[in-house]
């Protein structure tokens, strides 16, 4: 087909990682056209998730989640105070709710130790309920560096600098398909103003749709192209104040990390996510769900009012595993694993994404200028 536009490189996808990987190229001196299939930046998963700076300690050491999560975690901190993005390092408590509980706790406790997190701290009841009197627990974790972020004012300020460093930004621009291995990589972007684009580096950073753009790459061996899944989570917010100060978290459950309580950077209190695992992306919040959230909440508040939550929002985790797998990692496949110079897919990049986004950011110039 013939090629319209020309350009060094084409990153697909303008939630928080593909920005951070925007920016990391074109600060890098690379000349960068960011392409989104939305009407604006950040409505997809970026948007729709607890916003929780998380300190890495409950993935498994040595993984990609664990590397660059508490690498992202000390940039992203650094990254919002130097532009003004509203945070709050507020901290959290992972608590035991039952005695059985316990070990799971000091499971927690050793991944962190060897993953690098060293300000975690082991709490009996009494301990805890000093920090937090409305709590009930029978153990719990402090982890001080956990906190909160304004995941809005960090894709703005991720944007802004790409584009001073030359980088530029087309909307309602989804990739139908593509072609590998000739001169150039060919991109077909549709939408409004169909186009095809020749480009040196493709970064496919489009999270959910991630596996169907990979799959539309005519060249790419369909064995490196993974099945999606979906985790859908919903989201129960609570009218006035929640008489907390940290982040209140119960024991991990398969899919997530339990129902949790947060309070955003405007003080608003929320609970959840869930896990529901459903065919297709689904933003809709069944307010029968709020009968089992008020069950799990309970646990550890059991003074949460009657009547207290109200539907908020949904987001949907970009699996790669069905619901009966391991937990898996973020997988990155570059020229290394695929063979076609120029390529990268970014696939599962579920939480921590947001708090590692910029060190996978690092990670991916550092394979493309390597490679």
């Amino acid at each position: 087909m013939a090629v319209d536009y020309e350009i060094d490189c084409v990153v697909a996808g303008a939630g928080a990682i593909g920005l951070a990987v925007a920016r990391e190229l074109a600060q890098s001196g690379r000349d960068v056209l960011i392409v989104e299939a939305e009407e604006a930046f950040g409505r997809g998963v970026s948007s729709r998730s607890s916003e929780v700076v998380h300190a890495g300690m409950y993935y498994t050491p040595g993984s990609l989640r664990a590397r660059f999560c508490v690498e992202g975690k000390g940039l992203l901190y650094d990254f919002m105070t130097r532009h003004n993005v509203a945070h709050s390092r507020c901290g959290k408590l992972i608590v035991a709710c039952e005695p059985d509980e316990v070990a799971t706790l000091e499971a927690i406790m050793a991944k962190g130790a060897a993953n690098g997190v060293d300000d975690l701290q082991l709490l009996d009841a009494r301990q805890a309920r000093a920090l937090e009197p409305e709590l009930q627990c029978v153990s719990a974790i402090l982890s001080p560096s956990t906190g909160m972020m304004d995941s809005a004012g960090i894709m703005l300020a991720l944007l802004g600098e790409a584009e001073n460093a030359g980088a530029t930004l087309a909307t309602r621009s989804p990739v139908a398909g593509g072609r590998l291995g000739g001169r150039h990589i060919e991109i077909d972007i549709a939408g409004t103003e169909p186009m095809t684009i020749g480009c040196n580096l493709f970064v496919n950073c489009t999270s959910l749709n991630a596996p169907h753009v990979a799959s539309r790459l005519e060249g790419l061996d369909s064995a490196h192209v993974p099945q999606a899944f979906y985790g859908k989570g919903s989201y129960f917010s609570i009218a006035g104040k929640a008489p907390f100060t940290r982040l209140i978290y119960p024991c991990p459950v398969v899919g997530g990390l339990g129902v949790h309580l947060t309070i955003d950077v405007g003080g608003q209190a929320r609970f959840g996510p869930d896990v529901e695992w459903v065919d297709e992306p689904d933003y809709k919040v069944d307010p029968a769900r709020a009968d089992e959230f008020y069950a799990m909440v309970r646990r550890y508040w059991p003074g949460l009012p009657d009547d207290a939550l109200q539907p908020s929002y949904a987001g949907v985790r970009p699996k790669i595993v069905p619901p009966d797998s391991p937990v898996q990692d973020f997988r990155i496949d570059g020229p290394q694993v695929h063979g076609i110079p120029g390529l990268v897919n970014l696939f599962g990049i579920e939480s921590p994404g947001l708090t590692s986004s910029l060190a996978i950011a690092r990670h991916v110039a550092k394979m493309v200028n390597c490679s």
